[in-house]
């Protein structure tokens, strides 16, 4: 677990929670418990972008281009306006500058630091999965591309890899000691 040394400077809006990090590591899973062990709202930012599109990630990327899907995304995410929630971002989130500050703004951003070979054996799935990849992306430098955004925008760094209740616990530790 890290934190920013002026974590602690920042004056938080609402008092979210905001999880931030690469596809399957874990946002939506460990969102839910921590919602639930915080006696907090859960929200998923993907599940939102499928409701407002009227369709899955990946039709949206497959049918309307990667392009359109980030457009989508952007506009979800600047329009979040909760208190008291857990939020699971898609693992795209931090290519938006306007919506990371304003998601900023609202509580504190967790990145779920999970290692590349975790990534791959998790992301089997990734031709289906909904996951904002370019022509000819891999996972190698999706990875290499996103991970420095992730820290960019974390005020605090949990890692994981490892069941979903130790990542619980090590965040709520985490959490606790910047007096969320």
């Amino acid at each position: 677990m890290r934190g920013k040394s002026d974590r602690g400077e920042r004056k938080r809006g609402r008092d979210n929670i905001i999880l931030i990090g690469m596809p399957a590591c874990g946002k939506s899973v460990t969102g839910v418990i921590l919602a639930k062990s915080l006696k907090m709202n859960f929200l998923d930012t993907d599940l939102l972008i499928q409701e407002k599109a009227g369709k899955g990630l990946q039709d949206i990327i497959n049918q309307e281009g990667i392009g359109i899907f980030k457009e989508l995304e952007e506009s979800v995410l600047t329009s979040v306006d909760v208190e008291n929630t857990v939020i699971a971002t898609g693992g795209s989130a931090v290519y938006y500058d306007a919506a990371m500050e304003h998601l900023k703004q609202s509580g504190i951003v967790v990145y779920i630091e999970v290692s590349l070979p975790v990534i791959k054996k998790r992301l089997r799935n990734i031709k289906t999965r909904g996951v904002a990849m370019e022509k000819g992306q891999t996972i190698d430098s999706l990875y290499r591309a996103r991970v420095p955004l992730y820290r960019k925008y974390a005020d605090l760094t949990v890692r994981s890899g490892r069941h979903v209740e130790n990542t619980v616990e090590d965040m709520m530790r985490a959490l606790q000691d910047t007096g969320v």
